[in-house]
């Protein structure tokens, strides 16, 4: 079985295996499988813009007919040199032309085939999990040791620095899709070029939301007690590909700042000045959650809850299968215990 994990992954792209010129990258950060795939392809072909070199497929097309692809593979290009293909996959089983071609000799081809989630016995996961000839990479949002490299390395390019402020409230800000924070990073640098630092006014006034995931209103209702909301927001996120752990890290990060507000809401600061104090530019319009979060919690219950996150949020990536659920079925419990007292 070749699934490569951790630094394996930075390995292998680094200097691609051409004994296994077959690779399926997968997972739910679309931004990172789009990177990994171009970079992949840029480093099989001299020019990726010529078409005689890079060929494209549609892997829903190919499931009519999954031989094309081994056709393709086996194709000799009429003035030499290499080749690659790309191959998008759909809803549709092409796996079976995978699965043909990782037993043929391919020779100057690399096949680089990008496709979303995909379950350990997705077929075409097995096919190229089980080849020797093929490598599956997953592709899974960013971690925080991800986003500080990645952050790191656009700042060594620019030959800047970045306040601690800042790089905090940037770390919030970046991770559900690889290619759009990258673009976030490069809009930053080019914005704070000449300066030397980065500040936090840079960050606030050139960065936008790059995660794209509306898990707010998600995490204030759970804290909230609005356990409809957080169903019906939840399930959305799910159908719009939201990786369940970001879910989780965003709930943790609540549950830190409330416990903090809720010790000063207990020292005798009435809960909307907690509120503004325990999270640092709260936009108004999550205000009265986080007030509501205050009344029903107490500084005790939320280190309780705390400490359940971190369990849930450890399930999450141990059982990737049963994330949405584990995630959710945390979240629920603290919604509708919400408004229990003691």
């Amino acid at each position: 079985m070749v699934a490569l994990r951790g630094k394996d992954i930075d390995i292998f792209l680094s200097r691609p295996d051409a004994t296994r010129p077959i690779i399926l990258l997968y997972g739910p950060d679309a931004g990172l499988v789009r990177e990994r795939a171009e970079a992949l392809v840029k480093s099989a072909v001299d020019d990726p813009n010529d078409p005689f070199s890079l060929v494209r497929m549609d892997g829903d097309d190919l499931a009519a007919e999954p031989s094309r692809l081994v056709e393709e593979a086996m194709t000799i290009p009429m003035f030499g040199g290499r080749r690659a293909i790309r191959v998008r996959a759909g809803s549709k089983n092409f796996s079976s032309g995978v699965d043909t071609l990782s037993e043929m000799a391919i020779r100057d081809c690399r096949i680089v085939i990008e496709a979303g989630e995909l379950r350990p016995e997705s077929p075409l996961r097995k096919v190229c999990e089980k080849a020797k000839t093929a490598v599956a990479i997953a592709c899974y949002p960013d971690t925080e040791r991800d986003l500080t490299k990645l952050i790191n390395d656009e700042l060594q390019l620019a030959n800047l620095r970045m306040a601690s402020d800042a790089r905090a409230t940037l770390m919030s800000l970046l991770g559900g899709d690889r290619q759009a924070s990258r673009n976030e990073l490069r809009k930053l640098m080019l914005y704070a070029h000449g300066t030397g630092e980065v500040t936090l006014d840079d960050v606030m006034a050139c960065v936008a939301d790059a995660s794209e995931l509306k898990i707010d209103p998600i995490v204030d209702g759970a804290f909230a007690g609005n356990p409809t909301l957080v169903e019906t927001e939840f399930n959305k996120a799910m159908i719009a590909g939201t990786y369940p752990g970001m879910i989780m890290m965003a709930a943790q990060r609540q549950a830190a700042a409330l416990h903090k507000a809720s010790l000063l809401v207990e020292a005798g600061t009435p809960a909307s000045a907690a509120a503004e104090s325990g999270f640092p530019r709260l936009h108004f319009s999550r205000k009265g959650a986080v007030e509501a979060a205050l009344r029903n919690f107490t500084t005790r219950r939320l280190a309780a809850i705390i400490d359940q996150l971190a369990v849930a949020a450890l399930d999450v990536r141990k059982q990737n299968t049963l994330g949405a659920v584990i995630a959710q079925r945390a979240l629920m419990s603290i919604a509708v215990n919400a408004r229990r007292r003691g």
